[in-house]
């Protein structure tokens, strides 16, 4: 049966206090029993995920979405395995940071502990569903959680899953609740419950999360779009850079760390575009190029302004050719949306220069961009990818969940 708003808030807000009290033990314990519980249940969580694939399917859904809606065995081990790396990985919550006396005697702390109750409102991506409750779940908070439409049955189908996993291992279930109800309204009246909630997070895309920051009165941490960039500096390898941005462009398209623009250094223009488009052409990517690129091989579309600073989620690259690594760097920090950026290079002066000047959560040298993501950084899952400077920026892991309090020990004192 659905839940209203109101009583999504007092099942939270009631198992807050049990989520807190929650040892690292038993934690683990129960993200394991999830874990397996989703992979025993794949062939029912591919079943309804197939009801929403073909729901996309009849209503035009571009095929980037698709990719991120799509559930397979693959991914629900994946997922699975997510959950098992993240009950390998160190409690934050009760660590203290640090503990200094003062000149009166007083003893002062900091000591890490659970935002509370954490609210998601993301996208057609099922997988979020999993990862999201194993993070929130790891470091003591409770986590609402209000997908996409399109991913409907899939969300609902995994919810139940970890549910009846938690319900097993004598855990309070209402740890994750799910909003099933589709109106816009309820997503806008979401973000106005401080009263039960302590901070919203938005996953998608650049509606979603401008919607969300404009509109909410919850404390929000900004996850961004991604137009990454990849420069192909004057000294680079040209067949290590095509390598990386064939992977970074085509692996998976519907990702925000995907590479959406590349930049290009005149003096190995020349030379690398042929060998590019002969591999991207074996994915049909339509390279957008300016006037240089369209001189140095055939069937480039002459690219437009608005080209250079867009996310397009699809077999699409646009190609800008610079003069010099600081060209480069102003034309990545005008564009990018502040999330992954890259270089290739044999020169280590401008590997470091990239690295120092770049503005964005992730700056790679010599490597894909797509490794921007929270079980290729060691974090078991990722909440988001933060493009904001406060608070939290890049894959957020366990500790981008935690906030602190003060501990103080006296003996008597008075001020």
């Amino acid at each position: 049966m659905k839940r209203t708003l109101d009583e999504i808030g007092m099942y939270a807000m009631a198992a807050k206090p049990h989520m807190q009290l929650l040892g690292t033990t038993k934690k683990n314990q129960a993200l394991e029993a999830v874990a397996n519980a989703l992979n025993e249940k794949a062939d029912y969580l591919i079943a309804e995920n197939e009801k929403d694939m073909q729901a996309g399917k009849e209503a035009g859904m571009h095929q980037g979405l698709l990719d991120r809606l799509l559930l397979t065995k693959d991914r629900i081990a994946q997922m699975a395995e997510g959950l098992i790396q993240i009950a390998g990985l160190e409690d934050p919550i009760g660590e203290v940071l640090s503990m200094k006396k003062r000149p009166n005697g007083l003893l002062i702390g900091q000591k890490r502990v659970p935002l509370g109750v954490v609210g998601i409102i993301y996208e057609s991506r099922p997988n979020v569903t999993a990862d999201a409750f194993g993070l929130c779940f790891k470091t003591g908070n409770v986590v609402v959680l209000k997908g996409g439409s399109d991913a409907m049955h899939s969300n609902i189908a995994i919810v139940k899953v970890i549910r009846e996993a938690l319900r097993a291992c004598k855990v309070d279930e209402d740890a994750i609740q799910l909003i099933e109800d589709t109106d816009r309204a309820v997503t806008t009246a979401l973000m106005k419950r401080k009263d039960f909630l302590d901070v919203l997070i938005p996953r998608g895309g650049a509606g979603l999360i401008r919607a969300v920051v404009e509109n909410s009165t919850v404390p929000v941490i900004e996850t961004g779009t991604g137009n990454c960039h990849i420069y192909v500096d004057e000294s680079a390898d040209l067949d290590m850079a095509v390598n990386i941005i064939f992977n970074a462009k085509t692996q998976r398209i519907g990702v925000c760390n995907a590479c959406e623009s590349l930049v290009v250094h005149e003096k190995v223009e020349k030379a690398l575009m042929p060998l590019l488009k002969a591999k991207l052409d074996e994915k049909s990517v339509e390279i957008r190029g300016d006037e240089q690129v369209q001189e140095s091989v055939s069937g480039i579309v002459p690219a437009v302004e608005s080209d250079w600073g867009k996310e397009y989620l699809d077999y699409i690259l646009s190609v800008k050719t610079v003069s010099s690594i600081d060209e480069a760097i102003a034309h990545i920090n005008r564009y990018n949306t502040g999330h992954s950026e890259a270089i290739i290079t044999r020169d280590y002066a401008n590997a470091q220069k990239f690295l120092e000047e770049v503005d964005a959560a992730a700056v790679y040298v010599n490597a894909s961009t797509r490794f921007t993501d929270g079980f290729e950084f060691g974090f078991g899952a990722e909440i988001g990818i933060s493009t904001q400077k406060l608070h939290a920026r890049g894959p957020m892991g366990l500790t981008a969940l935690t906030t602190m309090k003060y501990i103080i020990y006296g003996n008597g004192q008075v001020r």
